[in-house]
């Protein structure tokens, strides 16, 4: 999913506005998880963008959507970018977590 959110509708209210892009954002989430995982896949992880615009938007993690969301809606945006695209998750193992702390 990559789009831009319009916060500011003329035939809507801006909190109607704000729960509708959640909905939207939630619903491709949903979706996304229910695909058929590929052979050697664990899980679906989230890569996420978001900002103003395109041109602005930064990497966040996963978790902070909803957070970044509701930020955008107290400060009156009128309008947000958000980029959430799934890729194959591997989980790691005990040994994996080992090694990697080790070698920092």
């Amino acid at each position: 999913m990559k789009k831009t959110f319009q916060l500011n509708l003329p035939n809507k209210n801006y909190d109607r506005a704000v729960d509708s892009a959640k909905y939207e954002i939630r619903q491709y989430i949903k979706r996304e998880k229910r695909k058929p995982l590929p052979e050697g896949v664990d899980f679906w992880e989230f890569d996420c963008k978001f900002g103003v615009d395109v041109a602005s938007a930064e990497v966040i993690a996963f978790s902070q959507i909803t957070a970044l969301v509701d930020e955008a809606a107290k400060n009156t945006l009128e309008a947000f970018y958000i980029e959430i695209l799934s890729k194959p998750g591997h989980k790691k193992t005990k040994s994996e977590d080992e090694s990697s702390e080790t070698s920092e």
